[in-house]
């Protein structure tokens, strides 16, 4: 089946496919001058090994590479490149690569010069360790002074660096199979990238305890490599046979639950628009809106009055979402918006309030900037806003959550957003994003018990840069990192990701989940110069206005051979019970669904690239 680009990813632009290379059961995937899913015996060992530079906003360089030469043969290969950034002011950087594997070992080697000097926040390696198969398991450390010790993988997710001043790590691959990564050339220490909903572990050189940004002097090399040694006691080292892969089976499983309401943001940048499309928010007939509203932003009278506008026309639950400026009294400012609402006639059913400056990210080594205690906020809107449902957590990720704890005594529910762009924006690594949301609910509820717990607003797009000064511009329609527009939004990419995202996080009890404004570039409808499906919808409409239809619905967990590949779900409400299966890949791919029962005599699907389906099923 041929499919359109544009439908599935929102632009023409395709990934360059990677070059598979292989050292007999050793296999690697090159892709823009870095490895992706290294695999061994054909169980993933590293997710991956780079070589990264970020500019001071911790955006990423997409290097030049050049003089690329690949040489491979059953039980070796070898890759050589040159990789050219070009920073700002007329700065240079070049780096020079090696990259060998043989059947038992990797080595990645790379000598980085900038002949005019160069500012940079990291510039180095980055490996990345999978989390399925490895978050709680055993691992062994070897630090920088020499000291051996034996340790694990982080389960409930790490807010701080779980290891550091490392040298070496090594974890269990399979049965009687180890793995040890050993990093030379500077001292390395590793995140838990799940705080960001990455699915992996992150080694990096350069501890954040040293300033960032800082200068790399000219002309003066600085060397690094990476080696990943295999330990295999079983013995030989031959690739196996090719195996042919077949259908994804799924499989009813026990855990139940029931479906989340699904809420829509507005800002009141989109709220005329909002107000156009009031027939279109009909259809989709979301349980909540979700109001952003930021003073420091300008936002005053007017945004409460359309809100309220819009709330009239919905006629269902709003929440006003605010960022409070912090810069006088907390009681002050709560009671003057609380003035401009009645002023307005607007009157939300909940308050999520959170200090503005709390959306910024305090890194490892940082001070927390000035703030008003967190229970001092949460009594002033108590005062100011009576008989409203009070909210709080975090207005960005569950990064910042994580790492400053509110007080949660005085909160009727908890709340935060996800984004999967923040640290790499290629097709595989956002898909890989979901895998992480299971963490990310568990550990909220192992710190938070059974409060009431929201997601959202969480969209492919970057609305806010908690890591830098701004986001990134995307006019060219790019993959890119941190970018407040996001082509894959426009496709049914985003309808695939939207329902993975559901089925992940559907074991956390949520009471409301929000993955979409409805205009704008977070929006369910596209703008007049935007090519659209009917009707200027963007395909990520027909999952969130499914996902709404089945708010209050039972649920029931369908266990997939493939979650990587294929996610599902079984929904039961008045109008009977559905499998829901999305393919979150972009190839087709067979579903056999004969042991979940569907109504249809056959058992077998066929889904096309990000395509979703709902079957009903047997009585």
């Amino acid at each position: 089946m041929t499919v359109d680009a544009f439908q599935l990813y929102g632009t023409r632009l395709v990934e360059t496919p990677p070059v598979r290379l292989r050292a007999g059961k050793l296999e690697a995937d090159l892709a823009n001058g870095n490895l992706r899913t290294i695999r061994y015996d054909g169980t993933e060992v590293l997710r991956a090994i780079s070589y990264l530079v970020r500019d001071r906003d911790w955006g990423t360089y997409s290097p030049e590479i050049t003089d690329l030469r690949i040489e491979q043969s059953d039980d070796r290969f070898e890759v050589a490149y040159l990789a050219r950034c070009e920073g700002p002011d007329d700065t240079k950087l070049i780096i020079d690569v090696r990259i060998v594997g043989s059947p038992d070992r990797l080595d990645f080697e790379a000598e980085a010069i900038a002949p005019t000097g160069f500012e940079t926040n990291r510039c180095g390696f980055c490996i990345l360790h999978p989390i399925v198969g490895v978050a709680g398991s055993p691992a062994t450390v070897e630090h920088v002074d020499g000291q051996i010790v034996a340790t694990r993988f982080p389960d409930v997710i790490e807010p701080w660096q779980p290891f550091k001043d490392m040298r070496a790590i090594t974890h269990a691959v399979m049965p009687d199979v180890q793995a040890e990564c050993r990093m030379e050339g500077d001292t390395s220490e590793m995140e838990d990238q799940r705080n960001w909903s990455d699915a992996s572990y992150k080694t990096y050189v350069r501890p954040l305890a040293l300033p960032w940004p800082y200068q790399m002097p000219a002309d003066r090399p600085v060397r690094q490599k990476t080696s990943l040694v295999i330990r295999d006691a079983r013995g030989s080292t031959r690739r196996p046979p090719g195996m042919s892969g077949g259908a994804v089976k799924l499989e009813l499983g026990a855990r139940t639950g029931t479906m989340p309401d699904i809420g829509v943001i507005i800002t009141p940048e989109e709220a005329d628009a909002t107000l156009s499309a009031k027939s279109v928010l009909s259809e989709i007939a979301p349980q909540e809106l979700l109001f952003h509203f930021d003073p420091s932003a300008g936002h005053g009278n007017d945004a409460l009055r359309r809100f309220a506008a819009i709330a009239t026309v919905h006629g269902g639950r709003s929440t006003l979402e605010i960022a409070l400026p912090c810069k006088s009294s907390p009681s002050s400012e709560a009671a003057e918006v609380a003035r401009q609402m009645r002023l307005a006639g607007f009157r939300p059913d909940a308050i999520m309030i959170s200090p503005s400056v709390d959306r910024q990210s305090t890194p490892p080594g940082s001070k927390w900037p000035e703030c008003p205690p967190l229970d001092e906020v949460y009594t002033a809107a108590r005062a100011a806003f009576p008989g409203i449902r009070i909210g709080g957590g975090m207005l960005s990720y569950f990064t910042e959550l994580n790492r400053k704890r509110v007080p949660d005594g005085q909160l009727d529910f908890v709340s935060h957003c996800t984004n999967p762009i923040v640290h790499a924006a290629d097709d595989l690594s956002v898909m890989q994003t979901l895998e992480a949301l299971p963490f990310i609910t568990r550990s909220v509820r192992a710190i938070y018990g059974d409060k009431p717990y929201r997601i959202g607003p969480s969209t492919i797009p970057m609305r806010q840069n908690p890591y830098g000064s701004r986001t990134m511009d995307n006019p060219a329609g790019a993959r890119i990192p941190m970018a407040n527009r996001d082509p894959r939004h426009n496709g049914r990419f985003a309808e695939a990701f939207a329902l993975g995202y559901a089925i992940r996080v559907l074991d956390a009890g949520l009471e409301c989940l929000t993955l979409s404004a409805l205009s704008g570039p977070f929006g369910l409808i596209a703008g007049p110069a935007e090519p659209t499906e009917k009707g200027g919808r963007r395909p990520l409409f027909n999952t969130v206005r499914t996902l709404s239809r089945l708010a209050g619905a039972s649920w029931q967990e369908c266990v997939s051979s493939s979650p990587s590949a294929v996610l599902s779900f079984v929904a039961r409400n008045a109008a009977g019970a559905r499998l829901h299966v999305v393919n979150l890949t972009g190839e087709e791919r067979k579903v056999d669904c004969g042991a979940c029962r569907p109504a249809d005599a056959g058992k077998e699907l066929l889904l096309a690239p990000f395509a979703t389906a709902a079957l009903p099923l047997a009585d």
